[in-house]
């Protein structure tokens, strides 16, 4: 389950407006590298709280701080990453296989994600030695 695509920032379009920007996606655009199949956020998460802690088999996510911020920290069986995420018109794309944890959440922030496939609970690794046990074997 070792990942093989990496994790990177994909910038969203910006329509910009006095009265207000907006920002989209939708399948079949070619920003976002999977179809999307299910969308849900976190917010109100209480100061020094850490969210995430699994990895998944198949899913594949895209993460957007619509409000707020905080950072994803990822692992792929060899090394920590962080993305700190800030901007609305942003999203930080995680394939399938890396290990995940949310933290240092600014007061109001919102994560919105995106995922490719419905909700499966045989899609999580939920405990992080499990994870390691099945990246040693790849």
């Amino acid at each position: 389950m070792e990942p093989v695509e990496k994790p990177r920032i994909i910038t969203l379009p910006r329509i910009y407006d006095p009265r207000g920007n907006l920002t989209f996606t939708q399948n079949g655009d070619g920003r976002i590298p999977f179809k999307i199949e299910r969308v849900y956020w976190t917010y109100d998460v209480p100061a020094g709280e850490q969210r995430g802690g699994h990895s998944h088999h198949e899913s594949k996510e895209l993460l957007v701080a619509i409000s707020g911020s905080f950072n994803v920290n990822l692992y792929d069986g060899k090394e920590w990453h962080t993305f700190h995420l800030n901007r609305p018109f942003e999203g930080l794309y995680i394939p399938a296989g890396y290990w995940r944890t949310l933290d240092n959440f600014a007061s109001g922030s919102v994560c919105m994600v995106l995922t490719s496939t419905l909700f499966c609970e045989e899609d999580y690794v939920r405990e992080f030695d499990d994870y390691l046990k099945i990246v040693a074997d790849d």
